[in-house]
């Protein structure tokens, strides 16, 4: 099997898409994360919904969890203030990280390998520079482990 026939429609955004919008996109379909492209429609990255949570997380609770505990506001009340006026562009990790994307022919074996060394919880499958869709970490198991 390759990629594109392991590949799925997947939402995509791009880096200037208001940030709530992406974080409801995320929400309510539960998705792993987005694909973020850039102006002319190529995969730039890979925003995963952890990332989403490490910006929205205060980075001295990240340093001390057990302030969380003493904190008085809920993330819920702090989420709308903490994306208004921000857009996909800032939510992504200050480093550039290597494009989590594989070819439209790339093996099971390839596609898990690429997922495995990026910790990446979803891959853009390309065919001419195109996305033809993504695979999840979750679709790559369904598909390693169904009967054959």
């Amino acid at each position: 099997m390759h990629g594109q026939q392991m590949a799925e429609d997947y939402p995509v955004v791009n880096l200037d898409t208001d940030a709530r919008e992406a974080v409801e996109l995320l929400a309510s379909r539960r998705l792993p994360g987005l694909i973020v492209v850039d102006e002319k429609g190529k995969p730039h990255s890979v925003l995963p919904a952890s990332q989403v949570v490490r910006f929205l997380v205060p980075s001295y609770v990240q340093d001390d969890p057990s302030l969380a505990r003493v904190i008085d506001e809920s993330l819920a009340d702090q989420v709308a203030d903490k994306l208004s006026g921000v857009t996909v562009r800032k939510l992504l990790p200050s480093e550039p990280l290597e494009l989590p994307v594989v070819n439209h022919d790339d093996t099971v074996l390839e596609v898990a390998a690429i997922m495995a060394r990026l910790r990446c919880p979803l891959v853009a499958v390309v065919k001419d520079k195109e996305i033809v869709g993504a695979i999840t970490a979750s679709r790559l198991l369904e598909l390693v482990v169904a009967p054959h």
